[in-house]
């Protein structure tokens, strides 16, 4: 147990921790001591960074102030919905899918009421003051702590004599009914322990005097805001789930409060520490956009989220930032290739290391039948003469699925790249893209722009954050067919090759970068039936209608 000093550029109150389930989450990119950081909420940039964001990026936002409106404040549904300020700050769409996911919620909650009741069970109500766990100390102990948090994100609820609590977890789509055990003890514990707090923001929470019971039993619910399916998660008695605190819960809090190193990735775009810290790769410019004429909020971006605002600002706003999809089912192209991807990663991910000629083909892949397994296995077949791990010696090192994470200061933006494999190849690095497909791609200089990840590979290895030689570094781009395959080569250090990537990777993102209304404005060759979140778009829909008729819209 030791302090965590504040690292350069932050400044603030460090002596109090407040931890949430999803700090507990085991993510392969993340960092243990920005978490750390993150459990010190009080501790923050200085000078102070911007926080305006022009249009809600929490998907849940509109959905807790309407719910508020009806469980807490006496509105009916139609006199919450009728209110603007409900949905302030909104998209259109973004408003449109939270009126449809409230209805789908009170309807998941009264049926499961019903049913609680028949079965002999107290109902329960929603109860608005927030429910904090923890202690407060009369010292700063070891860690420089006086004050321990426990918080839970969702809908709380409680039996009339205090006697139940329960706690809802909303899901996009379908129930998520797989939270890993440790997200859902700790808060059941919270509900078990916690009592009812003021919790202003960026300020310690204050416990209300008022007298309050405590429960004998705590529940743990999560319910699908797309279909209103509901799960039990938990449902223990306090002392069992002190029990399961105690064995999965405690060592984890720790283990986050205490976290020691760095590690580039998905973590920095909120960090406090992020513009003083030297672990994280910096290449001002990257994205080739000038500084926001107005700071806001910092955000993380990557060539998949900029190729769909290139469809439509909004299509990018809805799926890639709200994560709002229709759950519609995926076309075979898309399905196989996950599946061969899959595959793949994890024969290049085993220890030691086994060239895939050496492998036998699979008999069968997750998520295909028997009609599409034979294009899969003859991808995969192709490959194996072009694996990178073939004759490739074990003193080299081979990444597959390496997220790489650069700050671009100019944009305050942290670029993030899922690279399919990142290799060392005699003091070369090499960036191998895998794509499958079922038909022969362009010609060779068109490459990067048929594949913008592509362009920023060659970026990121002619900017030196990857390291390597530069006279042997090297982007790979392997294409997989059912009928053969391809292996292209571009050098990052080659000048019309670096210019080329410069131009597509601006093009990409100077709209994303100055956008700050997301409209519903499809690209003219952009099928908007084809867009995960048309049911909730009302330009989309008439876009597609009208294809539909052969009208204009």
């Amino acid at each position: 147990m030791t302090v965590l000093g504040k690292p350069p550029g932050v400044d603030g109150d460090g002596a109090l921790i407040r931890i949430g389930p999803p700090l507990l989450r085991d993510e392969a990119d993340a960092c243990p001591e920005g978490r750390a950081l993150r459990a010190r909420p009080l501790l923050v940039q200085q000078p102070g960074r911007s926080l305006r964001k022009p249009v809600e990026d929490f998907v849940f936002k509109p959905v807790d102030r309407l719910l508020d409106a009806v469980e807490h404040e006496g509105r009916t549904f139609g006199e919450a919905s009728a209110n603007r300020w409900f949905i302030r700050g909104c998209s259109a769409a973004h408003a449109e899918w939270a009126l449809e996911a409230v209805r789908i919620f009170l309807a998941a909650r009264e049926r499961e009421q019903l049913a609680r009741i028949a079965s002999g069970h107290p109902a329960t109500h929603a109860v608005r003051p927030r429910w904090v766990g923890g202690r407060k100390l009369s010292t700063l102990d070891g860690r420089g702590v006086d004050q321990y948090e426990r918080t839970a994100w969702g809908r709380q609820y409680e039996s009339g004599d205090g006697t139940v609590r329960e706690l809802w977890i909303p899901s996009l789509g379908r129930v998520n009914a797989d939270r890993a055990l440790p997200e859902v003890v700790a808060a059941a514990h919270v509900l078990a322990s916690g009592v009812p707090a003021r919790t202003p923001y960026m300020q310690r929470s204050e416990p209300l005097t008022s007298p309050q019971s405590q429960p004998c039993r705590v529940r743990v619910l999560g319910v699908g805001l797309g279909d209103g399916s509901t799960a039990v998660l938990g449902d223990w008695d306090v002392e069992e789930t002190q029990r399961l605190f105690d064995l999965y819960v405690r060592g984890l809090m720790s283990k986050v409060t205490d976290g020691r190193g760095r590690r580039p990735g998905s973590d920095c775009v909120r960090c406090e520490a992020l513009v003083g810290c030297r672990t994280v790769p910096r290449t001002p410019g990257l994205l080739g956009v000038r500084t926001p004429a107005r700071p806001r909020k910092r955000r993380s971006v990557s060539v998949s989220d900029l190729r769909a605002y290139q469809d439509c600002p909004a299509r990018y706003h809805l799926t890639r930032v709200l994560k709002l999809r229709d759950g519609r089912t995926e076309s075979e192209a898309i399905r196989r290739g996950r599946a061969v991807d899959a595959w793949l990663n994890e024969c290049h991910g085993a220890r030691p290391w086994v060239p895939c000629r050496e492998i036998p083909l699979p008999d069968t892949l997750p998520g295909l039948d028997g009609t599409e397994l034979p294009a899969a296995r003859a991808m995969i077949r192709a490959h194996r003469g072009l694996c990178p791990l073939d004759g490739l010696p074990s003193t080299e090192r081979v990444e597959p699925q390496r997220r790489v994470a650069v700050y671009d200061e100019q944009a305050d933006a942290v670029v993030i790249a899922a690279c399919d494999v990142v290799y060392t190849d005699d003091g070369a690095v090499v960036i191998r893209e895998t794509k499958t497909a079922a038909h022969r791609f362009t010609e060779r200089r068109h490459l990067v722009e048929t594949f913008p990840q592509l362009a920023l590979a060659v970026l990121l290895l002619a900017s030196g954050v990857l390291g390597g030689d530069p006279r042997r570094s090297r982007v790979e781009l392997e294409v997989l067919r059912p009928d053969g395959s391809r292996l292209e080569e571009l050098d990052p250090f080659d000048g019309l090759t670096l210019d080329q990537s410069r131009q597509v990777v601006t093009d990409l993102a100077v709209g994303w970068a100055a956008d700050e209304t997301y409209a519903a404005e499809p690209a003219p060759d952009f099928d908007c039936s084809a867009c995960e979140a048309v049911r909730w778009c009302s330009v989309g829909r008439s876009r597609r209608d009208a294809d539909t008729t052969g009208e204009a819209p």
